[in-house]
């Protein structure tokens, strides 16, 4: 496996040029028109360097970034799926102020460790095994661009191409260099309390307070945290009422879940359905609902995770495994019960802040490894 690492070593200048090329090309989620130019010269570029695809199907996302799908022949009976979303949270005119650079081991740049660099490992490891003429099974490369907002438009189209895998690799950044094997849920609620209004000093009484119902709320919501069974419900965004001398005739609320199991997805779930305010007057409605299953450490999960650590060692590199709470593209394909590895990508920190960097040691490791886990599916 050592020469997968020097191939990687020796192309690596040639890998930095292309993820330079790749970051500064501004793809923020919510421009579409920078988002098609990104997609353009990703799929352009993925020709470039792993050759023309079998198929390409493209599926639009409007209002969002549109998902390509490329799938490319190889040996054995089963697909691996490579997903990895082009779009970052960064807006534009981000790159004025966070150029792309490479310092020593540290690459800098908007959207360098989430994800680009993980993108760029993906198509360097399918290249290497062209290139050196090793074996390789059917692939898929899966690419979003609505990925930092809960894949709207794409959930269907990954669930699709995920249905058949026989691994699903996630390029999402790594934590702390650990792939990720387990994921939490994610549930967004909205709350919208109806009250009564009234004249707050000349009518007291006759009022009822969609915001002291609010406050009902949040202490409510908040007593559904349940730390020791991974669960997290955090009341982000609150407001209502309209004047100071007027009792608040409507309220509102917006809920970040976070759960660990489906058992507690159903019990939270459940509370916020059934909540209602002290004050029969006030109305409630919730909205909203799961916007990523459960991304649970299966027994499939656990032996993809050992097969890549596995080949890691025989690389002379340690692969740990962790639990998040975040979410990914990769809850969706894990829900369907196939295998999925994520955080497969680049080695680095500072997701969606200033600090965002990659490392140039971890995209030749993690590209050499992403090479070596593919090949044994051949």
């Amino acid at each position: 496996m050592s020469d997968l690492l020097e191939w990687m070593r020796a192309g690596i200048g040639e890998m930095l040029d292309d993820l330079g090329e790749y970051v500064r090309l501004e793809t923020p989620s919510d421009d579409r028109d920078r988002l098609a130019a990104g997609r353009e010269w990703v799929v352009s570029w993925i020709g470039r360097r792993l050759g023309a695809p079998a198929s390409v199907r493209a599926y639009t996302g409007a209002p969002h970034g549109d998902t390509v799908v490329l799938d490319y022949p190889g040996t054995g009976s089963g697909t691996v799926v490579i997903l990895a979303h082009y779009d970052t949270v960064w807006p534009v005119g981000a790159l004025a102020e966070l150029p792309f650079s490479v310092d020593g081991d540290v690459i800098r740049g908007p959207g360098v460790f989430d994800m680009k660099a993980g993108l760029v490992q993906a198509v360097w490891a399918l290249r290497g095994l062209r290139t050196t003429g090793r074996s390789r099974p059917p692939v898929r490369l899966v690419l979003n661009g609505d990925e930092e907002i809960g894949s709207p438009s794409s959930r269907p189209v990954i669930e699709e191409a995920c249905r058949d895998a026989a691994a699903v690799l996630v390029f999402e950044a790594s934590a702390d260099g650990a792939v990720k094997t387990a994921r939490k849920g994610v549930g967004l609620f909205d709350v919208t309390l109806t009250g009564v209004e009234a004249h707050a000093g000349l009518d007291p009484t006759a009022g009822a307070s969609a915001i002291t119902a609010l406050a009902e709320f949040v202490l409510a919501a908040t007593t559904l945290t349940d730390l020791a069974a991974g669960t997290t419900v955090n009341v982000g965004v609150a407001g209502g009422g309209t004047r100071r001398n007027v009792t608040a005739g409507s309220a509102h609320a917006g809920i970040d879940v976070r759960v660990a199991d489906e058992a507690e997805a159903r019990r939270v779930e459940r509370a916020l359905a059934e909540w209602r305010p002290a004050d029969p007057r006030v109305g409630v409605r919730v909205d909203g609902g799961w916007n990523r299953p459960v991304m649970a450490r299966t027994p499939a999960v656990a032996d993809l995770y050992e097969r890549a650590r596995d080949l890691a060692k025989d690389l002379g590199l340690d692969l740990r495994e962790t639990a998040v709470g975040g979410a990914s593209d990769g809850n969706f394909a894990a829900a369907l019960g196939v295998p999925v590895l994520d955080g497969f990508g680049a080695v680095g920190a500072g997701a969606h802040a200033r600090t965002e960097h990659a490392t140039v040691s971890g995209m030749i490791e993690r590209a050499a490894l992403a090479a070596a886990v593919i090949e044994s599916f051949g």
